[in-house]
């Protein structure tokens, strides 16, 4: 499990949209939080002219300053005892990201989806999406819905589990099953069901009422796989439970998770391609980005 949680800042109101359930995770876990804020080039560039390397020693020394004392603040505001530690780093921001991760795989990366840069800029082809290709460790994502998202401390009290049968899918119940244990999370298993999930894609003129036996059949077939993965879980003594919905699958998923309270969700994506081969594209791309929950995002073993 988890040793060590991460989360980059970027000094906006949105980026900060992460820190209430950074807090929880440290407070359920009793684990160590690294904030992080990268500097980058650009930044420097915009301050110094690049002929004047002393010059451009100093103003790294005072952007590094800053940094710190930004992040101080926050890191009381963490719940005692968790232990805070603020750093800075220079460079490509998700380059730096990626790298304090990979130092040790137990860490979670947690982050907003956006922050100073905007969503569609920050989640397409900036840094939280280059953290979606590049990272092997579990990704905690938020979308802030406002910039007063920062405050306070989350409280979780379920993990919903979209499932489709696939053994990706799956690969994400273990991983799920021991953090929920340890968090005293109640893990709810989700299965979407649709004519088309069944493989059966129909012409509306030509809509028979044997199709409604059909999906009938498509939900009793849904309805068994998760009883059976209900029954598979609680063997191994976690809290589960589950709920059959109809529709579009990220629609589904992101309905009920915004009527469910105090719940984030938890997916699964292949090891070897990395995250943003799933993501991007995806039902949890939708879920992601259109959601507002938080989305705990985990790497499949190779043979999944």
């Amino acid at each position: 499990m988890y040793r060590k949680i991460l989360v980059p800042l970027d000094g906006s109101r949105l980026s900060e949209g992460i820190l209430p359930y950074a807090r929880f995770f440290a407070r359920a876990l009793t684990i160590p939080v690294e904030l992080l804020v990268v500097i980058g080039p650009e930044v420097i560039s915009a301050f110094t002219d690049p002929l004047q390397g002393r010059y451009v020693d100093l103003v790294e020394a005072d952007m590094k300053r800053d940094s710190l004392e930004y992040l101080t603040p926050i890191a009381r505001s963490f719940p005692v005892p968790s232990h805070v530690t603020c750093s800075t780093a220079m460079g490509n921001a998700a380059d730096a990201i990626v790298e304090k991760g990979s130092a040790n795989s137990d860490t979670l990366i947690a982050m907003a989806t956006h922050g100073r840069s905007g969503v569609q800029r920050w989640l397409l082809g900036s840094v939280a999406d280059k953290v979606l290709h590049a990272a092997a460790n579990p990704l905690l994502l938020v979308r802030p819905a406002n910039e007063r998202a920062s405050e306070g401390e989350a409280v979780l009290k379920k993990v919903m589990v979209p499932l489709d049968g696939s053994d990706l899918a799956e690969a994400v119940l273990p991983h799920i099953t021991a953090l929920a244990q340890k968090m005293n999370l109640e893990v709810v298993l989700l299965r979407v069901y649709s004519l088309l999930t069944g493989g059966y894609v129909a012409d509306a003129e030509a809509y028979t009422p044997d199709l409604d036996r059909f999906l009938e059949e498509i939900k009793e077939g849904a309805k068994k796989y998760l009883a059976d993965k209900v029954q598979q879980l609680q063997s191994q003594r976690a809290k589960v439970s589950y709920e059959l919905l109809e529709g579009d699958s990220a629609g589904s998923i992101i309905d009920f998770a915004k009527k469910t309270p105090d719940n984030f969700i938890g997916m699964c994506t292949h090891g070897r391609s990395g995250i943003g081969r799933w993501v991007l594209g995806s039902v949890t791309d939708r879920v992601v980005r259109h959601g507002g929950n938080p989305v705990l995002i985990v790497r499949a073993p190779l043979a999944a």
